[in-house]
């Protein structure tokens, strides 16, 4: 995880936030560093992780991981991790001969119209479920990297709204976790799907973090920008919502922070 991104949004690992969507979202920029420092984060702080992992293989997420100082495979073997690997399952789905199981697959969705994504909450909801006499862990959390593949897969908005909507009511309300969802596009998006989707999310969210290029370009000392929106509660009845404004730039191993125009590289 990156002390600088938890200290602009008021983290901590011995006590993190519960019940909380939180809406991870890149436009013209890669923005996966915010998925490796939100697993990374929630690992530490002892949450049990359920990942849906529809981008890239286990493999990726354990070599980002262990330049954080984590390690996937353990996270994976002592319980605390579920790692469900998208582009494994959707291989097996579409292309293996295997006979029928008496659970349903996680992925037999793409095998049909798109439209029934039970089978997939029901994985996710037995992933994160409390067992008698299990460890115990912090409060569950549910991470997708990333909801707009879902849409690639023949899925429509409304559906991928409905299974995040399901998703909220296990993980946010009965088990009193956090969801963490990405997705990619933006207001200049030229997919009208992956738009929609973004937009539905916005509301939604509790949280937004929202990474960009730059207007200007590339440059080698400022990788992007990403603005950080807390969306205000009727309980803690704000006038409006609280919104920041960073540039950042990548590094091997962490991600620096700083105001617009305050670079080392412009001073």
């Amino acid at each position: 995880m990156f002390a600088e991104l938890n200290e602009l949004l008021g983290e901590s690992v011995e006590r993190p936030r519960q019940g909380k969507l939180t809406l991870l979202g890149a436009t013209k920029t890669d923005a996966s560093f915010l998925v490796h420092h939100f697993l990374s984060f929630y690992l530490k702080a002892g949450c049990k992780v359920c990942f849906l992992a529809f981008l890239q293989s286990f493999s990726h997420y354990n070599m980002v991981a262990q330049k954080l100082g984590l390690g996937l495979t353990s996270a994976k073997e002592r319980g605390q991790l579920v790692f469900l690997e998208g582009l494994k399952l959707s291989h097996e789905v579409l292309f293996s001969k295997q006979q029928e199981s008496a659970e349903p697959h996680p992925f037999q969705f793409i095998s049909g119209d798109g439209s029934n994504l039970k089978a997939l909450h029901d994985f996710i909801r037995g992933a994160l479920s409390p067992t008698v006499g299990g460890d115990t862990w912090r409060c569950p959390v549910l991470m997708v990297d990333d909801l707009s593949v879902l849409l690639s897969l023949g899925v429509k908005p409304t559906d991928v709204l409905d299974f995040v909507h399901y998703c909220r009511v296990t993980v946010n309300s009965l088990l009193k976790g956090n969801v963490v969802v990405m997705v990619h596009g933006g207001e200049d998006s030229v997919d009208e799907e992956n738009e929609l989707l973004g937009k539905a999310l916005r509301h939604q969210s509790n949280w937004i973090l929202w990474a960009e290029g730059l207007a200007t370009g590339f440059c080698k000392d400022i990788h992007g920008q990403l603005t950080i929106v807390c969306r205000s509660s009727w309980e803690e009845k704000a006038d409006r919502d609280l919104q920041q404004v960073y540039q950042y730039k990548i590094q091997d191993k962490n991600v620096t922070f700083f105001a617009r125009g305050m670079s080392a590289a412009v001073l």
